[in-house]
């Protein structure tokens, strides 16, 4: 019996609900890794539990907000929508900036830092990898 999306969703909703480490899923047609990423698992699904992002000084003024996980970086949440943030705009540290696409599930990507968008450092629907830039953000002092 192959495993639905809605299946998939609900094993990592309750492994981060829970207090593993790691979990490996196999059947005849699927496989399914999830570790840990810090303090939190990644999330299935765009919700209110978002994963936690490093914000990462580069110079001492900016940060980075990297990748959560390997994906597809999308600026809005639909075609033809208004990206989530511009150069110039002032984001919270909890504020929506893009969203990252893995296996169809759309997961939110938080500023992780309250300041101004000085940067985007991806392109709208291109492959990142865990860890790369997407934007760089002056702080507020």
């Amino acid at each position: 019996m192959p495993l639905s999306d809605d299946d998939v969703r609900e094993i990592l909703r309750l492994i981060d609900e829970s207090d593993l480490e790691e979990l490996h899923v196999e059947t005849e047609r699927f496989s399914l890794d999830v570790r840990r990423v810090g303090a939190r698992t990644v999330p299935a699904a765009t919700g209110p539990h978002v994963p936690e992002i490093a914000a990462v000084s580069v110079d001492g003024s900016l940060h980075t907000v990297a990748s959560p996980m390997l994906g597809v970086f999308y600026r809005a949440s639909a075609p033809g929508a208004a990206p989530f943030v511009e150069v110039g705009m002032r984001v919270e540290s909890d504020t929506i900036v893009c969203l990252i696409e893995v296996m169809k599930m759309m997961n939110s990507v938080p500023a992780g830092v309250a300041g101004t968008v000085v940067e985007l450092c991806a392109e709208n629907a291109e492959l990142v990898e865990e860890g790369a830039p997407l934007f760089q953000v002056r702080p507020d002092r």
